[in-house]
């Protein structure tokens, strides 16, 4: 076959560092949830169990797919309360949540079977040698897809490539006129790939994910998480591994009035996502997984931001606080 020519001349690209990926040897997906479909279809898994502290968006692919699930319950270390014994043609799916229970993680898997990690939350933790492990690209860079996949499957599935030119979009409009005006177009792409199907990482996010300064990243965010867990560390009600982080996706800060203190950081103009508002339909209200649903604030420390993006956090916060 005859090499194809590379055109020479024309018009300019964007110039974008050329850096290495993060996740090498990875099969490049358009998004986390399209990994664990791509996990379901390869391993011809009839059932999965899963956390009922999880993000809907998970379901999508075991509804669509018409798997059994089944929702389990974790405790207040995150660790699953599970004493079962998956059947042969089962899974069982764990989220390392905030990337702050690697500690769980290896303990699943020296006893769990068939197991699915969601590291959508821990980018820089890197799989675990023979454990199906999937990533998310967007909950970290701005890219409008992108997901990581890392599996000794056999069974190879054939995907097309999802073009992602025209969704960048809302990115470049954030640019342009900042976040309020772009926000229809980030919640169209958002809808977009609830419904696209199963497909490859696009081109231009890879060659996007390729110009990143990952260390910086990583550093970035290490020390702007330790930043507020000293400033909020005695009044966080979590009981989690906060010593030993590594790019995690936010600071989880859950104390009892955590409602109303979202709701006093977005008069303020800080924005936090939720964590997720669907799982008090399905746990009891006295559960660990209801408080952590209602009153969980993920609070932004990501390489946007400096000491001084922190320090005014810390003072609303505290203003809250009283």
């Amino acid at each position: 076959m005859t090499e194809k020519q590379k055109i020479i001349g024309g018009f300019f690209s964007l110039e974008l560092p050329k850096q290495t990926e993060y996740h090498r040897g990875a099969i490049h997906l358009n998004s986390a949830r399209y990994c664990l479909e791509y996990v379901l279809r390869a391993r011809n898994y009839k059932k999965i169990y899963l956390p009922a502290y999880i993000c809907d968006s998970v379901l999508q692919p075991i509804k669509r797919l018409n798997i059994d699930y089944v929702f389990y319950s974790i405790d207040e270390h995150f660790a699953p309360v599970f004493d079962q014994v998956p059947e042969n043609d089962a899974c069982f799916f764990y989220v390392n949540y905030f990337g702050l229970n690697t500690g769980n993680v290896r303990e699943l898997c020296h006893k769990m079977q068939h197991l699915i990690i969601d590291n959508t939350q821990a980018f820089f933790d890197l799989p675990l040698e023979h454990v199906d492990t999937l990533y998310s690209a967007r909950k970290f860079f701005g890219v409008p897809d992108g997901g990581y996949l890392f599996s000794n499957t056999e069974k190879r599935i054939d995907l097309d490539r999802d073009p992602s030119y025209y969704r960048f979009d809302a990115l470049l409009k954030q640019i342009d006129l900042g976040s309020v005006p772009a926000e229809p177009l980030f919640e169209q792409n958002e809808a977009y790939l609830d419904t696209c199907g199963m497909q490859a990482m696009s081109r231009t996010t890879q060659r996007v994910l390729r110009s990143i300064d990952y260390e910086h990243v990583r550093a970035t965010r290490n020390a702007n998480f330790r930043y507020l867990h000293k400033q909020f560390g005695a009044y966080n009600q979590l009981n989690a591994n906060f010593s030993n982080v590594n790019g995690p996706m936010c600071y989880p800060f859950l104390i009892d009035r955590g409602e109303q203190l979202k709701d006093y950081l977005l008069k303020h103009q800080i924005y936090t996502d939720d964590f997720w508002e669907k799982v008090t339909s399905r746990v009891p209200t006295s559960s660990f997984e209801y408080h952590l649903a209602k009153n969980l604030i993920p609070l932004p420390i990501d390489q946007r931001y400096n000491e001084k993006d922190m320090d005014a956090i810390v003072r609303i916060v505290r203003s809250f606080l009283g």
